[in-house]
């Protein structure tokens, strides 16, 4: 699978190692000024909507995202060109930053606008972006996931994951930012929809 890996994706896999490496090592400080606050908090800092993309709370993490953008990346790099991923990738990124915001912001209405100072981090609003229009170029592909002893179509795993990825979020299961995946994903789908119509034109 490795040797594989297309120049981009190969290229932010190997960026966002780098910033795991020194955020856990050297410069334990650049987890306080890189993950994303919501932007009303007072640690909240303009170019953190796209550095939380490269960071990661643990080697699990890390590691689970970097299987999957090395999985479901080059195929879309290459259907896209390098530009347009690009693009894709960091448009999905910023779609997931910007809905988990509006969740926080729905709790904090419903909960007498008691200030919420949640960190958001990851790569995983930007790659299921990436994984999204997959499905969407690639519907009938068949995947296998941890725990599942047989392969499932794209078209049937995508929406069962975002159904989890809501019920979960609205349930504020296990401290994950489930909205940004949502928001990813809805942005990812959008930009492949759109491009996909002029497929012979993108470049």
């Amino acid at each position: 699978m490795f040797q594989n890996i297309t120049p981009i994706t190969k290229n932010i896999i190997i960026l966002n190692v780098i910033v795991f490496i020194l955020s856990n090592t050297f410069l334990p400080k650049m987890y306080y000024y890189l993950v994303a606050y919501f932007p009303l908090a007072p640690e909240f800092k303009s170019w953190q909507i796209v550095t939380h993309m490269f960071m990661h709370g643990g080697i699990m993490h890390i590691a689970f995202n970097m299987l999957t953008l090395a999985s479901f990346g080059p195929l879309l790099e290459r259907f896209l060109g390098e530009k347009k991923y690009i693009l894709l990738y960091f448009l999905s990124g910023l779609g997931a930053y910007a809905l988990n915001s509006l969740w926080i912001y729905y709790e904090m209405l419903n909960n007498g606008n008691e200030f919420m100072n949640v960190a958001m981090l990851g790569a995983s609003g930007a790659i299921f972006g990436v994984v999204a229009a997959f499905t969407a170029l690639y519907p009938n592909a068949e995947m296998m996931i941890m725990f599942i002893p047989f392969p499932i179509k794209a078209k049937i795993l995508l929406p069962i994951v975002i159904v989890g990825s809501i019920y979960l979020g609205i349930n504020n299961v296990g401290g994950v930012a489930h909205f940004a995946h949502i928001g990813g994903a809805i942005v990812g789908y959008i930009l492949i929809k759109i491009w996909g119509r002029n497929r012979y034109r993108i470049n």
